[in-house]
């Protein structure tokens, strides 16, 4: 019984130690009944931002109205020039607690932020919450409800049918023409362009005079298209397509017949000099605006920087040239049926010890839904305010209708390029989101983008190429590794249990060991003293 004794102790011990290492993880949270107004808070708001000083005041102003209803609540931000850099350093933070509380992300990014247990706190309960939920009754502003986000950019923030983040912001891509360069061939610019009628123009215009000079602008450059964002360009047409990119799990699709149809595409114009890619060539705003490219494609959050009368011209005066500009959809393969992504940030928020510092960064995050601070932001850039409410208002109407009335504020391109997103919502769509998701993303375009190389170096793109093309994507970015089972909605892999854990559980069983013979030892003791 000693011995039981000093096990038991030794137990207690390994629990306590157990419980130290679940620090590394949160615990789950729950709502407060109410919020605590007598308590100071401290938030951290991690955003992104370019150099648009415009962007930041919006970001300073939200903070400085917020922290007026809310005076016990303290916002610090800090910016960030870059999404991937945002990512790196909470996959930093989450290993030892120092997350930010609010977080601008996307929801690749969030995926992976979720193989911390309880790292990210799920929404679904706290947009329903009726005192401060989404149009909650003890809220000091007035925030869209539920209903009036729009669903299908709401929907986008769900993983495994969790939401697990708010959108904050919502383009699309589109591609802007030199209308007067495409009628100089003798085209017209359809409402929607295929793939067919673009690659057709291209070729078109990469015709040299005898002086070698391109004829269709007299310059020696001219790179009919250029594609900003190759990724977004495979994913896009292979949604178009109908063919395989991944499933709900995280099953990697992409190595298909079909993805070898558009590399052979891709590697057919990139021969003949009607087609690059920005990482090769550069911004397509800067060849678009010097009259050396025909069709830019971009994010419409790029479109203040498309055209000749730009607000944010990137090139010298010198070099530009004037032309139309004309804004479409994404090319497409079947103009009946159109689709094009729809992609911009999310917020999400991470779990702390304190439940009423994590409802106090629920507060900021859905403040960065009204209104005010929606319409002031999506009238920066190309983007779409994320909810019916301010998308009716009518100060944003106004805005609207103030198009092209000058060329800052109401840019003809940039608020053409939101009336675009707001026509074809319903045809946006977005890619499954699971842990491993943002590597996938970035193969889609490394194949596009090694496929433009090997052409430009005169390598034989065949079949043997492909085959080793898919393999080395593959390794690059370990897609091999990605299974269903490294899925956001399937269990994790969290590796091998802690060394404490693993001695708690050896402990245990030479407990009931120990429990068991002493039970035995004693029945039969018993027995033994009735036999005599």
């Amino acid at each position: 019984m000693r011995t039981l004794k000093k096990v038991f102790a030794v137990l207690g011990l390994s629990v306590s130690l157990t419980a130290c290492h679940g620090a590394a993880g949160m615990n789950l949270f729950d709502i407060p009944e109410e919020f605590d107004s007598s308590a100071k808070y401290e938030i951290v708001f991690w955003a992104k931002n370019d150099t648009n000083k415009t962007q930041t005041r919006i970001y300073e102003n939200a903070i400085s109205s917020f922290e007026k209803l809310y005076p016990n609540i303290n916002v610090t931000m800090k910016l960030y020039t870059d999404y991937g850099k945002i990512y790196n350093d909470v996959i930093t933070n989450i290993a030892t607690n120092t997350t930010p509380n609010v977080c601008i992300t996307y929801p690749d990014h969030i995926a992976t932020y979720m193989t911390g247990a309880n790292t990210v706190i799920p929404l679904d309960n706290l947009a329903a919450d009726e005192k401060y939920g989404l149009g909650g009754s003890e809220l000091l502003f007035d925030g869209p409800s539920e209903e009036e986000v729009v669903p299908q950019f709401l929907e986008e923030c769900r993983i495994n049918g969790q939401l697990f983040a708010l959108p904050y912001m919502r383009s699309t891509e589109a591609v802007y023409i030199n209308k007067d360069f495409v009628e100089k061939l003798g085209y017209e610019v359809p409402d929607i362009l295929t793939w067919d009628f673009m690659f057709e123009v291209a070729e078109a215009a990469t015709k040299k005079d005898s002086s070698g000079k391109y004829e269709i602008n007299g310059q020696n450059v001219m790179i009919p298209i250029i594609y900003k964002s190759t990724d977004n360009m495979m994913i896009q047409m292979l949604k178009q397509k109908g063919a395989g990119y991944s499933d709900e799990n995280g099953t990697v699709e992409i190595f298909n017949d079909t993805t070898k149809e558009l590399l052979y595409m891709v590697a057919e114009h990139s021969g003949s000099g009607a087609f690059s890619t920005f990482k090769i060539s550069s911004y397509p705003a800067n060849f678009l605006n010097a009259g050396q490219c025909i069709f830019a494609i971009d994010s419409t959050a790029g479109s203040t920087w498309m055209g000749s009368d730009a607000p944010l011209l990137d090139i010298s005066a010198d070099k530009l040239v004037q032309f139309e500009t004309e804004i479409r959809p994404v090319p497409q393969f079947d103009t009946e049926n159109p689709y094009m992504i729809s992609q911009g940030p999310s917020v999400c928020i991470f779990n702390k010890d304190n439940p009423q510092e994590v409802l106090a960064s629920w507060l900021f995050a859905q403040y960065l839904l009204t209104d005010e601070v929606q319409i002031a932001y999506s009238e920066t850039e190309g983007y779409l305010p994320v909810t019916s409410k301010a998308q009716n208002t009518p100060e944003y109407q106004e805005y609207l209708s103030l198009e092209g009335s000058d060329n800052a504020d109401h840019y003809k391109i940039k608020i053409q390029a939101s009336k675009l997103l707001m026509k074809y919502t319903e045809n946006t769509f977005v890619t499954p989101v699971f842990n491993g998701s943002t590597s996938l993303r970035d193969a889609a375009g490394q194949m596009i983008e090694n496929t433009v190389k090997s052409v430009r170096r005169k390598e034989t793109v065949d079949d043997a190429y492909m085959e080793q093309l898919f393999s080395d994507v593959s390794s690059l970015y370990h897609l091999d590794q990605i299974s269903a089972a490294g899925s956001a909605g399937a269990a994790k892999d969290l590796g091998p249990l802690p060394k404490e854990s693993r001695a708690l559980l050896y402990i245990l069983v030479i407990t009931w060991i120990i429990l068991g013979s002493v039970y035995f030892w004693k029945k039969k003791n018993k027995r033994n003293k009735a036999e005599s």
